[in-house]
């Protein structure tokens, strides 16, 4: 079996792939404090409460934006999976598509993952190879182009909701924390409703508007696809994103770690 880990700076994904198909997966807090030995009991754990265990993991694939903890999960991997290091995506790895940026290195790792998860998901439309938008509803809110040709073009990066959320908290003192949850309306009749329609209905003016201004600087018609922890909740308001895929970095992982097996 194939773990799939995407280290994010505020959790940690772990799936588990059987084959082509995702069995479970688990979340864990990022928490750059922790050691090898304490990240591989805590995942052993979650891995045995769902009947598996480190014994039935044959390779890794690992996608991580926290440098400290790359090497941090590489050696997870390594002394619980007979020796096999992690696939480490990043340069020198084949991920079948090509990166435009004007430095690819400074590309996250993350990013060029759900690209390649997205491209694949439209590559065999009836039309032929769309391109895609991928936006990642994550610590930052980052939007993903891909061209028809599977070229990674470059994107745009945003503050992601909760740590807007946090600073409008901290910074004003008489406004409360909310939950974020999408009000009945855009006025709000109360603080903690207004705070909620500006938040999140705003978001939904952020996500439309970025995305039908790339489509305009675009000479193809992008398929729209939103991943992410407050994706759904976005994506019931947008009227661009088309679908919603909370897996689509697992994919990812999977994918890449195929094109590599024969040098992994």
């Amino acid at each position: 079996m194939l773990l799939a880990i995407d280290v994010g700076n505020t959790n940690i994904v772990v799936g588990v792939y059987d084959g082509d198909q995702l069995r479970h997966h688990v979340r864990m807090s990022t928490d750059r404090s922790r050691t090898d030995d304490e990240y591989g009991m805590l995942l052993g754990n979650l891995l045995t409460e769902q009947g598996l265990g480190w014994d039935q993991m044959d390779a890794a694939a690992l996608a991580s934006v926290v440098p400290p903890l790359t090497e941090v999960w590489r050696r997870v991997c390594a002394r619980r999976m007979k020796g096999a290091a992690p696939l480490v995506v990043g340069p020198g790895v084949k991920t079948g598509m090509p990166v435009l940026y004007e430095n690819p290195r400074e590309v996250g790792a993350d990013r060029v993952v759900n690209g390649v998860a997205g491209y694949e998901r439209f590559r065999r439309d009836p039309g032929g190879p769309s391109g895609v938008i991928i936006v990642d509803f994550g610590t930052a809110t980052t939007f993903d182009v891909v061209s028809p040709k599977g070229e990674y073009m470059g994107g745009a990066i945003a503050p992601g909701i909760v740590i807007s959320t946090e600073a409008l908290f901290m910074r004003a003192s008489k406004l409360p924390r909310v939950d974020l949850e999408m009000p009945a309306s855009s006025i709000g009749r109360t603080t903690v409703t207004s705070m909620q329609a500006g938040i999140l209905y705003g978001y939904v003016g952020l996500v439309d508007g970025l995305v039908n201004r790339m489509r305009g600087e675009l000479d193809f018609k992008p398929r729209v696809l939103a991943t992410g922890g407050l994706a759904a909740v976005i994506a019931k308001h947008a009227t661009t994103i088309e679908a919603v895929d909370d897996n689509l970095t697992l994919e990812g992982l999977r994918i890449i770690h195929g094109r590599n097996r024969s040098t992994a």
